[in-house]
């Protein structure tokens, strides 16, 4: 069945999210942080002598998540993918919090096999009404295009040199789609071998949104210094799928402030493209 056109626009009543110490300390984990248990400290433990706990500013995706968007229509959840994710976080997470969330439905597109389905969320401060973090995501629903709407444009994207100024292999363990679940991301795509089959993938995928956090995890290691709240935005595309097991490259660019970013499979194919994200101070 069609989708609804006439649901762009429309906005969910604002939704109150919190987390606290344990969420935090578990998504980490769940995007790799840990492998080493040495390293990564600040993501990974709350009691370590001379580290102060941050988060990874990618879990502002997982808390723009916690609000389900405006009724769409009718579809089959065997054929959405996560397409595109971006985010802007107006000021760090705390360890613990509580935000002011809403979510509206953006841009309908046409891509003749499927549709594109933007979704704009803000998160604020529920005592100051500030910004806290702002999420853009499109998903991909194949089998829902050729309604005739508007196909959408892509924006330029060209690293400033042909060699990354920085290459970081990670290691996606057997179980993470497993462990990814448990932040409240329970889609059956990622678990449920039968669900993945009728969506046309022969074994259960990573969420887009965990590769996602791997990614930010290189970023922070990198152009960041090692602070997560130096990256002060983040986005890409999903270009295709990444299962459990594999291993990725991050391949990551910096000038200034401005960071080009692109994460790859062992084959060679492109798993999250036209990366870009920002870091405070250049």
């Amino acid at each position: 069945m069609p989708l609804d056109l006439s649901s762009r626009g429309t906005a969910t009543d604002a939704v109150t999210v919190d987390w606290d110490e344990r969420d935090v300390l578990l998504y980490a984990v769940s995007v790799g942080a840990g492998q080493d248990p040495l390293q990564e400290l600040v993501l990974t433990t709350e009691n370590t002598e001379g580290v102060t706990p941050e988060v990874l500013p990618s879990y502002g995706g997982v808390l723009a998540q916690r609000v389900l968007r405006p009724d769409i229509g009718p579809y089959d959840r065997s054929k959405l993918v996560h397409a595109e994710q971006h985010l802007v976080l107006h000021r760090p997470l705390p360890v613990a919090g509580r935000l002011s969330v809403t979510a509206r439905v953006g841009e309908i597109l046409d891509k003749g096999s499927g549709a594109v389905v933007w979704t704009e969320t803000i998160a604020v401060d529920p005592e100051t009404g500030d910004a806290v973090v702002s999420s853009r995501s499109a998903s991909f629903i194949r089998g829902e295009g050729g309604f005739g709407g508007d196909r959408g444009t892509s924006e330029a994207w060209e690293p400033p040199s042909p060699r990354p100024d920085h290459v970081v292999p990670l290691v996606i363990r057997p179980e993470q789609a497993l462990l990814y679940r448990l932040n409240g991301d329970r889609n059956p795509l990622h678990s449920d071998p039968a669900f993945a089959a009728r969506g046309g993938f022969d074994r259960p995928i990573l969420h887009g949104m965990c590769t996602f956090g791997f990614t930010c995890r290189a970023l922070v290691a990198t152009v960041a210094g090692g602070t997560p709240s130096a990256l002060t935005s983040i986005g890409g595309r999903f270009s295709s799928p990444v299962w459990p097991g594999e291993e990725l490259t991050v391949e990551v660019w910096q000038q200034g402030q401005q960071v080009w970013f692109r994460t790859v499979r062992a084959d060679g194919v492109v798993a999250l493209d036209r990366g870009r994200a920002t870091v405070a101070g250049g």
